[in-house]
Order: structure tokens, then sequence, then C-alpha cells
């Protein structure tokens, strides 16, 4: 069980437990994880490249359908996943992007809104290409949280931006998430992305957690965290 700000005793939004996953004969990828998400909190997940953070989101998403493991896996009805490339269909406009698979009354008005949300109002009728990278990634997250998700799946989503777009993306997620409330799992490779976005970070290693630390600012600063974190990851060194 998790609990809240108030100190009561909540159910999480995902609970896994002894999760294993693996793609071969030559060793798993995930080895017995287990891992507690709150409704509404936003925990990011980092570690160095092979230690399973897109094979835990997937297995979240329930895209591993492929992949030989066992374990426990507890998500919410409504899960949405955001990817490192937008992914949007190419021949449908902005807001047929964002209402793709929507059903009932009221989807366009309610895809104009989640546009207006993430700054594009007045774009619902452009084409994919003619939008910058930014505001594409805008559009994939308002397609994620038109349908008001309880659960937020990110993989890296602004991984191919440049460093201004990315703060300004920093920003709005923020917004959106304090709006919306979905539980979030973010991978990342970024651990200044991790402090500055998440609750909690959580350090995943040999495909077990490492370390899981709340972001409390109000009792360490960015920078240690920071230097705590970038240890537990194996970075040594003054340039790190």
């Amino acid at each position: 069980m998790a609990t809240d700000t108030r100190g009561l005793t909540t159910t999480p939004a995902v609970r896994v437990r002894n999760l294993h996953r693996s793609f071969n004969d030559n060793g798993g990828v995930l080895n017995g994880l287990d891992l507690d998400i709150a409704a509404g909190e936003f925990v990011a997940l980092i570690g160095r490249s092979g230690t399973g953070k897109s094979t835990l989101l997937r297995a979240l998403a329930g895209l591993d359908r492929d992949v030989a493991g066992r374990g426990r896996i507890t998500v919410p009805p409504s899960v949405s996943v955001v990817f490192q490339d937008s992914r949007l269909l190419p021949w449908k406009r902005v807001l047929d992007n964002v209402t793709f698979g929507l059903r009932g009354h009221g989807s366009g008005e309610r895809g104009r809104q989640a546009l207006a949300e993430v700054g594009l109002a007045g774009r619902e009728r452009a084409w994919p290409f003619e939008l910058s990278g930014g505001e594409q990634q805008r559009v994939s997250l308002a397609r994620s949280l038109v349908r008001e998700p309880q659960l937020l799946l990110a993989d890296e989503p602004f991984g191919a931006l440049d460093a201004l777009t990315r703060i300004r993306m920093h920003a709005l997620l923020r917004q959106l998430c304090a709006a919306h409330r979905p539980a979030v799992l973010l991978v990342t490779h970024d651990v200044d992305e991790a402090v500055v976005l998440a609750d909690r970070v959580i350090v995943l290693d040999g495909g077990v957690v490492r370390a899981d630390v709340p972001v409390d600012l109000g009792t360490r600063s960015r920078d240690d965290l920071r230097a705590y974190l970038l240890d537990e990851l194996g970075v040594e060194g003054e340039g790190r």
C-alpha cells in the first residue's frame, strides 16, 4: 500500500511484484522487480542502457506479448503512452490525430480543448509535417491526455528535442500533470530531467530497483540529489 500526503493508506495505481522479463536464454532483462506508484505520483526511471527501463514501460503498457516473463502487474484500466517519436499519423490532420480512436459525442470538442491545453489552439487543421518537433510532441501529449488516463507512460518523450524546447516541454508537462493528475512513469537518461519533473526517482540496475529516491528539495539541494543519483548510476569524476 502507498501513503498519500495526508498520511492515509491508499491503493497504488501501479503495483509490480517479482517481475521477470527476458528476450533470449542469455539472462533476464528484468529480474524480480518490485515497484509501486501511487495515484497522481510522478516517478522518473533512470539507468544505464540495457538495464530494462523501456522493457518495464512496455510491460506496464501491455506491449511485450512476445517477451518471456512472469510476475504480477496491476495497472489502472486507462493507460496512455507517449514515445520519443510523436508517432502522429501523417495522413490525418492534427485534430484527427488527437481524437483518433475516441468514441462518443463531443470527441471533437474534447480534442480542441486538449490542443488548447498544449498551446496549439488554431492548429487543428494543420498536417503533422507542418509542425516543428516540439509541436508534434505537444500533439502527442494532447492525444494521450484527452483520454484522461489514470496512468501516463512516457518513454524519453523529449530526447530528440533541442535544449530550449525541452525546458518548455518540462514546464508544460508539469502543468498538464497538475491539471489531470495521472500517475506518471517517465523513462529518461537525463538525471536533471528526472530531478526537475519527478516526485521520486527510481534507479534501475541489473533488472531490479537499485535506489528509490524521493525528490525532496527541502531536505537536500538539487546538486546534492543529482550527485547522489550519478553515483548510483556509477558515473564518476568531476566532469559529470
